[in-house]
């Protein structure tokens, strides 16, 4: 894998120096770059059962810098703050997020080095609201949102592009420790403006001979224009954790509507279920209803009401008031 991304990187790295003359490059070619710090942030209360979880949060802190170089090439390195679920106890961790290379010209766009996954981050983007909860895929743990890996996109035309990628399958939390890599492929089409169709799939090998392969397909359509949007989405994995027969699957639906610039409400709905029940303890609905501020230009507040109904007999439905902020620079 190590050799595979070494030689992307080459290959990205020898482009400029392929299409370089002569020439004085313009001020559109400077070296020109930014910084990245987003901050996500919370208050919560629990309510009948739940009424003892309260509390503020510290969720993520994001941090980096972008550096865009002629030739369409761009640097990126960020490094991700948040709790590990292998800590036992509520300190943060640091990890590298990205540490990449990108190359743009005409209709190919190439990534190298510790990336963003493409499995599901068009549904990310869509529901825009990473800071309240995460997209139905990383919230449920059917992928990670990056990886050490290579990806190429190629848009065809105004309405249909494609993408592959290849991965380690561990994602950015992890070196690669065991054997496999993961295999990706998707299509997204654009009929119309504002209107998006997606279709993915993806293979992990398995690290061990003694465990199963995961198999991850999604699909994904979504409307969006500056008053309103609306998506769903259907997710669905087999031998989840390299398990035989484990699969699970889901659904996601949202939506938002935009009274100003200022000022919106969103409302999400999601349900997760695994097949023979495997995974009653975390299968069941949620529901999410909100609004949010914009603060200006950096801050966003969106207080909103949540409910967990679990599926398992028994278990108590549990309800939760958020007020989640975000700063992004």
């Amino acid at each position: 894998m190590k050799l595979i991304i070494m030689g992307m990187v080459g290959c990205l790295l020898s482009v400029p120096a392929l299409a370089e003359n002569n020439e004085v490059q313009s001020k559109d070619d400077q070296k020109k770059g930014s910084a990245i710090i987003t901050i996500f942030s919370d208050f919560h209360t629990g309510f009948g059962n739940v009424n003892d979880d309260r509390g503020f949060d510290l969720d993520r802190a994001y941090i980096g810098y972008q550096y865009n170089l002629p030739h369409g090439l761009q640097l990126k390195a960020v490094m991700d703050f948040g709790q590990s679920d292998d800590v036992g106890d509520y300190q943060r961790i640091g990890y590298v997020k990205n540490a990449m290379i990108s190359w743009k010209s005409g209709k190919w766009t190439l990534n190298a080095g510790l990336i963003s996954t493409t499995q599901f981050k068009l549904q990310e983007d869509f529901w825009g609201k990473r800071y309240v909860m995460k997209s139905f895929q990383d919230e449920y743990k059917f992928g990670s949102s990056a990886d050490l890996a290579v990806s190429a996109a190629y848009k065809f035309n105004d309405v249909v592009s494609a993408d592959v990628i290849l991965t380690n399958g561990e994602g950015y939390k992890k070196v690669q420790v065991k054997d496999g890599l993961q295999y990706g492929a998707g299509v997204t089409v654009t009929p119309v403006k504002g209107f998006v169709i997606r279709a993915y799939g993806s293979f992990n090998e398995a690290p061990e001979d003694n465990l199963e392969g995961i198999t991850n397909v999604a699909a994904f359509m979504g409307y969006k224009n500056s008053r309103f949007s609306v998506a769903a989405e259907y997710n669905w994995q087999s031998n989840a954790k390299n398990v035989k027969d484990q699969d699970q699957s889901g659904v996601s639906a949202y939506a938002s509507v935009q009274f100003n610039k200022n000022i919106g409400m969103f409302g999400r709905w999601d349900y997760l279920d695994s097949k023979h029940d495997w995974n009653n303890a975390s299968d069941g609905m949620a529901g999410i209803l909100g609004a949010e501020f914009k603060l200006g230009k950096y801050i966003k507040l969106a207080p909103n009401f949540r409910i967990w109904s679990p599926k398992a007999d028994g278990v108590d439905k549990s309800g939760y008031f958020y007020l989640n902020a975000s700063f992004a620079l």
